[in-house]
């Protein structure tokens, strides 16, 4: 199902074999949160500028248009038009993002619909029925995100609680994948490690969940408040305990460097909305840094947003029209500008694989961190 391919230093070279095709990694999964990148991209445009997953978020889809419904119609996939991998994202995050509306207790969590209020509960065992329903390729644990400004015991407690969520994740799973009718009965499960910024706890919790043989592991709980030096620090610490031989998943980042960074010290899946969010409001991603489309220097400039570039934008249209569209807030500037963003981080994973399989990793990414940070 998952073998690795090569290796240089930590990093490593990979593919894995789902049912909905093989996924060749380091991966930049492409975020559509309630099953469409926002920015008005059709999953078309995600298979012309080679997007090989696409991630879903089970808490939203649960709350609009709902899990049942999309059951109904025979899956996410059939639903949505999309024929390679999902992964849906348990809801676990949204329990931390809505902290102020929320109840954890070990059953799971009670909070309040973001949409009319409702009251919803979710714990392992729902977090598993929705994902089962929506039939998505691989499913994530369901788990509690702490902040990593949360004092010790606390995160030793939400720990502890998270791996004994995970045990149930994993027995729904199997429950709901032998059972008759099930949109995808080879539905994949990643468990989720966290422990804010604290190694020990880290190490101990990614030991333990190791032994629960799953078919891929994540780093949950960065990226929201820890320096990218902590970040890269708990990976460096993290990640030798993971199984080499699963997914190494880091969970919301990142940067173009953040993943060059994380490559190299074992990460082969991403995702982020960064790409998404940034191309709306006209930042856009080039191997020479990251511009700002607003800025009045663009105004004439008929070039293309970077020379070179073989995306629908960069094909065809300029930074001066497509500024003229952002100005002017029409739909297609957005979209133009997501269509890039998502177009350079799926090119960026195909470079990083060619520097692995012919081992010039360090040498590749040595090369475009330089480059990046030049400017224009």
């Amino acid at each position: 199902m998952y073998k690795v391919l090569k290796k240089e230093g930590r990093a490593k070279r990979a593919q894995l074999s789902t049912v909905h095709g093989v996924v060749q990694t380091p991966v930049f999964m492409n975020v559509g949160t309630a099953a469409a990148i926002k920015g008005a991209v059709a999953t078309s445009d995600l298979e012309e500028i080679g997007t090989q997953i696409e991630l879903s978020n089970t808490y939203h889809l649960h709350v609009r248009p709902g899990d049942e419904l999309i059951k109904s119609v025979g899956g996410l996939h059939k639903f949505m038009s999309w024929e390679r991998p999902i992964l849906t994202d348990s809801g676990g995050f949204q329990v931390f993002s809505l902290a102020k509306l929320r109840k954890i207790t070990e059953e799971g969590v009670a909070f309040h619909s973001h949409i009319d209020g409702r009251k919803i509960f979710m714990g392992p065992e729902e977090s598993m029925q929705i994902q089962s329903n929506l039939g998505s390729t691989i499913a994530m644990a369901f788990d509690e995100c702490p902040s990593s400004k949360a004092d010790r015991p606390y995160v030793r407690n939400s720990v502890d609680r998270t791996t004994r969520w995970l045990v149930r994740c994993q027995a729904k799973m199997r429950e709901l994948n032998a059972k008759e009718g099930t949109v995808n009965p080879s539905q994949l499960l990643f468990g989720i490690n966290q422990g804010a910024i604290f190694d020990d706890i880290r190490i101990e919790h990614a030991k333990r969940i190791a032994e629960l043989d799953l078919d891929g592991y994540a780093v949950g709980g960065l990226a929201v408040g820890e320096t990218h030096e902590e970040m890269y620090h708990i990976l460096e610490e993290t990640v030798p305990y993971l199984p080499e031989d699963k997914p190494t998943y880091l969970m919301g980042v990142g940067t173009p460097a953040n993943i060059l960074e994380s490559v190299d010290r074992g990460v082969d899946f991403f995702d982020c909305v960064y790409p998404s969010r940034n191309g709306r409001h006209g930042h856009l991603y080039t191997n020479y840094g990251k511009i700002n489309l607003f800025n009045q220097k663009y105004e004439k400039d008929m070039r293309p947003i970077e020379e070179g570039c073989l995306c629908p934008a960069c094909r065809r249209y300029s930074r001066a029209y497509i500024r003229h569209l952002l100005k002017a807030k029409e739909m297609l500037g957005m979209r133009l500008c997501v269509l890039h963003n998502l177009y350079f981080y799926n090119t960026m994973m195909t470079e990083i694989r060619d520097a692995l399989d012919e081992g010039r990793f360090a040498a590749y990414k040595r090369a475009k961190l330089e480059r990046m940070t030049q400017g224009q």
